[in-house]
């Protein structure tokens, strides 16, 4: 089940927040799923997947801090508030 939205009425799927995988660094160690409870993650033939990006909570990149390898990625927290704010004016203009 995707995390709820931050923002009242903005369905999750409109916010693009959920981690990026380079497979050529990730090692399939699996800190990243281990660390999570949201069931972000999940092993597909030895290879680490983002199985449910809207999972993830919005905000929140700890698990890429628990990846020895660095292969995972957020954007950046400039462009969240940025896509933040856009879709709090929208729901104000509704």
């Amino acid at each position: 089940m995707a995390s709820p939205s931050p923002i009242p009425g903005v369905d999750r799927k409109e916010i693009p927040w959920y981690p990026t995988i380079d497979e050529e660094l990730c090692t399939g160690c699996g800190e990243c799923q281990e660390f999570c409870d949201n069931d972000v993650f999940e092993m597909e033939e030895e290879v680490m997947i983002v199985k449910n990006p809207y999972n993830c909570v919005v905000g929140c990149s700890t698990c890429e801090k628990f990846c020895p390898n660095d292969a995972l990625s957020f954007p950046s927290k400039e462009e969240l508030t940025k896509i933040m704010k856009e879709l709090r004016e929208r729901q104000k203009k509704k």
